[in-house]
């Protein structure tokens, strides 16, 4: 997976500004069809099994691409625009899509099934000897969870109270920071814990659901416009499957437990809460100082390969003006009027900008942004308009006005970690 949003959070990005996609689908149901997976995700043997099931049962034959979703080997997420891509290239439906309530993608042009798996994020600690050595606050009273940096599960973390967190850029890793010590819980999306399991079968955690907007998610089938037949007819092998018993065989170990919510709401009591401030407000500023813990973050940072430079570009006081309006604009519904996060993660404090050893660099941001931003029109924006807002982001993440501008080919080439700190 590299460094990339996870598949939960790509969803979350890409189903407002999927209208855009158009994919190469007969009206009629087509004899057979390529499938694609997600990214990097934990459950793609299940979507491929559930898939070989749907589809045999439909009547289609399958073939299955060799990568997933435009996993053409770099490390630089993906977009709108990319999955459009793929989808022409590559594939005709996409088998473990997820789907929920914040990213149901009604206003897109993408096609959905029923959901085969209902699944959600989780609270995870470890479970027997280990655990008395590793679940224990330090000194001052806080403990570490693992989160997966700009996903659901960074969203329900820091809600949480009197923690740090150890931001990883994979759930697998997010579930290694548990299993190694370097959190005491994580959240985590649950079929991470048993992809996890099946590599690590003599690893057990205490499991408790995560009771959040941003926890509740299925997986289902998606295809472009063009595809009706194509969805009705795996609807149909769907409750095919699901009356006759093989869909419960087949995703039975990966659904929650029903006993999850009941066995484990005790012991997770202090992490695991009710829906709090995602929708009606900011969270609270963390301090600056040895909160945030970011590791498992390749040596040279960011979300795409790029040229190296090493000082951080330029950028002046009229861009710095005018991408605050943009900001206000376009980002602030979503990631907050001061930045402080609301629906989306925080682009401010330590989360964004630690003060040292950041896992982001300046060029990464901006390839992530103007490709992926806003989530409702991503790429909407002119090449200048975001490196305006790119300026804005650094000149409120502790840097300095100069008197050259921002351009976006320095912005996307810059190596230079986004290291915050007071301005001189």
């Amino acid at each position: 997976m590299n460094i990339r949003l996870t598949q939960v959070a790509l969803a979350s990005a890409l189903v407002a500004g999927a209208a855009q996609v158009a994919v190469h689908a007969a009206a009629q149901t087509p004899s057979s069809v390529r499938v694609c997976t997600m990214p990097g995700s934990p459950s793609a043997e299940l979507d491929k099994s559930v898939a070989r099931a749907v589809l045999s049962t439909a009547g289609i034959a399958a073939t299955f691409a060799s990568r997933g979703i435009d996993d053409n080997g770099d490390d630089d997420g993906i977009s709108a625009r990319e999955l459009s891509k793929s989808l022409q290239r590559d594939c005709d439906v996409i088998a473990g899509f997820p789907r929920s309530s914040v990213a149901d993608g009604s206003d897109s042009q993408l096609l959905f099934s029923q959901g085969y798996l209902h699944s959600g994020y989780v609270s995870i600690a470890l479970r027997g000897d280990h655990a008395a050595n590793t679940n224990v606050a330090a000194p001052d009273g806080r403990i570490t969870i693992a989160a997966t940096w700009s996903s659901p599960s960074q969203l329900i973390a820091v809600e949480q109270k009197n923690a740090r967190f150890d931001l990883e850029t994979t759930s697998k890793l997010t579930v290694d920071a548990v299993a190694k010590g370097r959190a005491q819980r994580a959240i985590v999306w649950y079929p991470a814990v048993v992809a996890y399991r099946r590599a690590h079968p003599q690893q057990h955690f205490d499991v408790a659901v995560a009771e959040s907007p941003y926890a509740d998610w299925n997986l289902v089938f998606a295809s472009g416009p063009g595809t009706q037949q194509l969805q009705k007819r795996i609807d149909g092998a769907l409750a095919r499957l699901r009356s006759d018993g093989r869909l419960a065989a087949l995703t039975r170990n990966w659904a929650l437990p029903a006993t999850i919510a009941t066995v484990s709401a005790t012991s997770h009591a202090s992490l695991v809460r009710s829906p709090a401030r995602y929708l009606d407000g900011p969270t609270q500023p963390s301090p600056r100082a040895n909160v945030w813990r970011v590791s498992g973050m390749p040596a040279a940072g960011g979300f795409i390969k790029v040229a190296a430079t090493t000082e951080a570009p330029s950028f002046d006081h009229d861009q710095v003006a005018h991408g605050e309006h943009l900001y206000a604009d376009s980002c602030a519904k979503c990631h907050g009027e001061k930045l402080e996060g609301n629906t989306a993660p925080s682009l401010i404090g330590p989360a964004f900008a630690p003060a040292a050893n950041s896992h982001l660099t300046i060029g990464g941001i901006y390839q992530y942004m103007s490709t992926n931003m806003p989530a409702d029109h991503p790429g909407k924006m002119s090449d200048e308009e975001y490196a305006d807002l790119m300026a804005f982001l650094l000149y409120t993440n502790g840097y300095d006005t100069g008197n050259a501008k921002l351009t976006a080919q320095a912005a996307q080439s810059s190596t230079t970690p986004l290291n915050a700190g007071p301005r001189h």
